[in-house]
């Protein structure tokens, strides 16, 4: 019995404690945030004195707007002072110019029609996707470098090389680097296709090339380059479908009427691409073509 008196007198001297300790810790968290509700005046500089401040972004002259919306101000320098374009839209312009020249690639180069006649050649011997895609392309690319080779001195020799030397402006390296690309799609251009594209675009062309602008050559040379790539790969097609056309009445004869003649023609036609060195005859006929 005793026992049981001192634990509740424990238990309840434990609960009185803890009771003090909570009230006073609520009184101390209300005084501190009283206290750091008051403004000081050391801190925050307020005065006696009325101080006259006038509306954000207003100001009595104009020399008080310009100091007030200085940090908002900003400021573009499109030369340097000496009739050239500032050193950091350089930077811009050549950056931009890096990202667009995949595109310069495509549209400007012989990458389109080599890259079409080897989808033709790898399509017409049925094998799928042997080679790969990424194989096609590394070989286009790597033809279109020797291709473009002269042409790519040329640009090296008389806009390049002038430009890092301080010879001509930034403006007179890209119109003489422009010119040999011009030149080279110009060739390879036929005239039928220039000629619809600058009566579409309302220009004025009398069959020269000084006279023909780029939004003219450019898509014409695509064009024409399109149309050549197709012809080319309709006559590699002809002795693969010749060879389909032979299995397929072999098969029929044979009452194999449920047996795809791709399927067996297929072993034929890469023996008859291998004994006539296919690869080599494809890639120097289709680098002739450019010169």
């Amino acid at each position: 019995m005793k026992n049981c008196n001192l634990r509740r007198h424990l238990v309840l001297k434990v609960w009185i404690v803890l009771t003090a300790i909570l009230l006073a810790g609520v009184f101390l968290i209300k005084g501190t945030a009283l206290a750091a509700a008051v403004p000081d005046s050391h801190l925050t500089g307020e005065t006696e004195e009325r101080t006259n401040i006038n509306d954000p972004g207003t100001s009595q002259t104009p020399e008080d707007l310009q100091e007030l919306n200085i940090a908002n101000s900003l400021t573009i320098t499109y030369n340097d002072g000496n009739g050239r374009l500032a050193g950091s839209l350089r930077i811009l312009l050549t950056l931009t110019a890096i990202s667009l020249l995949p595109f310069c690639l495509i549209c400007m180069t012989s990458f389109v029609r080599i890259l079409i006649v080897l989808h033709f050649t790898r399509t017409a011997l049925n094998t799928q996707t042997a080679p790969p895609n990424q194989v096609l392309i590394a070989l286009a690319l790597f033809l279109t470098f020797f291709i473009m080779n002269p042409t790519i001195q040329t640009i090296n020799t008389e806009a390049v090389k002038p430009f890092e030397a301080g010879k001509i402006t930034q403006e007179e390296a890209l119109k003489k680097g422009m010119q040999p690309l011009r030149e080279f799609m110009y060739g390879q251009t036929q005239k039928k296709d220039a000629k619809v594209l600058a009566q579409i675009g309302g220009y004025e062309w009398n069959d020269e090339i000084d006279d023909i602008p780029n939004a003219v050559l450019i898509p014409a040379f695509m064009i024409s380059e399109l149309r050549t790539s197709f012809i080319i790969g309709f006559l590699i097609y002809i002795p693969f479908l010749v060879i389909d056309m032979v299995v397929a009445s072999a098969l029929m004869s044979m009452g194999m009427m449920m047996l795809p003649p791709t399927t067996i023609s297929m072993p034929f036609k890469i023996l008859l691409f291998v004994l006539a060195d296919g690869w080599n005859l494809i890639i120097m006929s289709l680098v002739k073509t450019f010169y």
